[in-house]
């Protein structure tokens, strides 16, 4: 007899490859500030808030898978396993953090949007703290030592109150998704 729990529908996969696609077009998406951002972080939090932690991380595993088989699905239409190993990539790989710590939000919080919403944060946080570690341990290898507070200045520091803004509409947005969207009694 098969487990119910270990089978992957059809309409799940669909949700992944979606969001997939989702988090790649909000990549390509450049705001022209000083220092440019894009939309990927709204994508993440769209695509965990939406899909569940679960099939949220699978869209970010796609979407990372996509791009380091050389597709150009990153920002500035970069691909390659040289994109994820440079001195941002960190920031990328730490969306998977975002996803496992959006998941202990959803066993504690039980569907609360307030729950989710701080995990959202709580994951960011630590997405912000794992791609700063990363670019220190790059830039200090390819260019020479950085302080924390100096790549703090530079990599973190300039996103907050974007990210803060996408969070935000992100949420906004999730809220009235889910319950716009339900399918066959159950929503996504």
């Amino acid at each position: 007899m098969e487990n119910s729990s270990l089978k992957i529908k059809t309409i799940d996969i669909t949700y992944i490859a979606i969001f997939a696609a989702l988090i790649v077009i909000c990549s390509w998406i450049s705001i022209p500030t000083q220092p440019p951002f894009t939309l990927q972080t709204f994508a993440v939090f769209c695509a965990l808030g939406l899909l569940g932690a679960k099939k949220g991380t699978a869209s970010v595993l796609v979407f990372l898978f996509l791009g380091a088989i050389g597709l150009p699905v990153f920002s500035g239409f970069k691909g390659g396993i040289g994109a994820i190993l440079g001195a941002t990539g960190g920031y990328m790989v730490g969306f998977i953090f975002m996803g496992i710590i959006y998941r202990i939000g959803e066993i504690i919080g039980k569907g609360k949007n307030v729950i989710n919403i701080i995990a959202m944060v709580i994951g960011l946080l630590v997405c912000y703290a794992f791609g700063t570690f990363w670019f220190m341990v790059v830039y200090t290898k390819n260019t020479g030592a950085i302080g924390f507070g100096k790549a703090f200045s530079l990599c973190v520091l300039p996103f907050i109150i974007p990210d803060i803004v996408k969070l935000i509409l992100a949420d906004i947005l999730i809220v009235k998704l889910r319950k716009a969207l339900r399918i066959g009694g159950t929503s996504l």
